[in-house]
């Protein structure tokens, strides 16, 4: 990879949310620096930032970034972008593909250590890491068979590292052909989990563990009283079963009522393959965006910056990828951006609230359609 210094500097600051002057400086001199990268070692950028009327001298006297041209996520579901640094040591991972179209991403091991030395300061902030006490895991995603090439499989693994494994269960077990979701396996590992004692962590998706909750309560079976200091970390949506997603509130009420889990160790995070930066609920359960990032929200009609307060797609900008063009992209999830001050928790940086995912869906509470939020603006 070419020397980038401001990159490298912003990607080892260790506080995840000090919001301040310095920070902000270095997090511009770092967009500018990766930005003319990718004019340089991406083929065709420079020439696509230059039909929507932006060179070189004016990338340099940029400071605000919800003016840099963005890719719409779902534009690699069909498209493979890379720059030179992509080469045989690239990690290619892919997403769930729930919409029937899978992104494919390429990160260089720079790019991908860069996100994973996001989730270590994040883990590191909230006391998580603990390599002295060894945990069980109930992963709640795919069983792997082979290389992990999945998105969410790769980062449940990946979150393994911050305490030892006891042992590990897997909610959605490989029979060979694919992979079912075990509601039996998941409930009885719970059980034996209580027994043993040790904290346990669970990760994933969180329909898994919401279905694996009222099969408890649907069986009578009594209330578990986990490790206090057992963590529930979940990820990747409801995917197809958003049709019968809850508010988090629930799901987190029913984890302490059912399980023992403190409302406090109960935390979502939200990510994804085309764009890996870890954005993690604060202790009032608010997306607050680390300082390796910047959000906007954009109009659903005219793609337009939207202010503080009012929905649209979510838009994202970091420098931290070298591998791909991906450093300024707009996904398919409505949300409303908020300044972080407002959000009552200690953290500075602003923060998102999440609306849900563009288009129509079984169950218009869980998915606003962008042509309702077109219509509201």
């Amino acid at each position: 990879m070419q020397n980038l210094p401001y990159v490298k500097a912003l990607r080892a600051i260790a506080h995840p949310y000090r919001a301040c002057a310095e920070y902000d400086a270095l997090f511009n001199h770092a967009m500018r620096e990766l930005t003319l990268y990718h004019c340089e070692h991406t083929s065709g950028y420079q020439r696509w930032l230059a039909d929507q009327g932006l060179d070189k001298q004016a990338i340099m006297a940029l400071d605000d970034w919800s003016k840099l041209p963005f890719l719409f996520a779902n534009y690699f579901k069909r498209n493979l972008i890379l720059s030179e640094s992509a080469d045989d040591d690239a990690l290619e991972l892919t997403s769930s593909g729930t919409t029937g179209q899978k992104s494919r991403m390429r990160y260089d091991p720079a790019s991908i250590t860069a996100a994973q030395y996001m989730v270590n300061c994040i883990f590191d902030y909230y006391g998580w890491n603990t390599p002295d006490q060894p945990c069980n895991y109930l992963l709640l995603s795919y069983e792997p068979a082979g290389a992990i090439t999945l998105g969410t499989a790769y980062t449940d693994q990946f979150l393994c590292k911050y305490a030892p494994a006891n042992r590990a269960c897997y909610a959605l077990r490989h029979n060979g052909q694919g992979n079912e979701f075990d509601p039996f396996g998941a409930i009885t590992a719970l059980q034996q989990f209580a027994q043993e004692g040790l904290p346990v962590r669970i990760f994933g998706f969180p329909a898994f563990l919401w279905f694996t909750l009222q099969r408890m309560k649907q069986m009578g079976l009594p209330a578990l009283k986990l490790h206090p200091e057992s963590l529930v970390f979940l990820g990747g949506g409801w995917k197809t079963h958003v049709d019968q997603s809850i508010p988090k509130e629930e799901l987190y009420r029913r984890l302490t009522e059912q399980l023992g889990i403190p409302d406090a160790r109960c935390r979502d995070g939200y990510g994804s393959v085309e764009h890996p930066v870890p954005y993690v609920e604060c202790s009032r359960h608010n997306f607050h965006v680390p300082v390796y990032a910047r959000a906007y929200v954009r109009h659903t009609a005219n793609l337009t910056c939207q202010p503080y307060g009012e929905p649209g797609f979510l838009h994202f900008i970091s420098p931290y990828i070298t591998s791909c063009p991906a450093h300024s992209i707009v996904t398919s999830d409505l949300a409303v951006l908020h300044s972080g001050k407002s959000c009552g928790c200690e953290l500075d940086t602003d923060w998102f609230e999440l609306l849900g995912r563009a288009g129509t869906s079984k169950n218009r509470s869980c998915a606003i359609a962008a042509s309702e939020l077109i219509k509201r603006s």
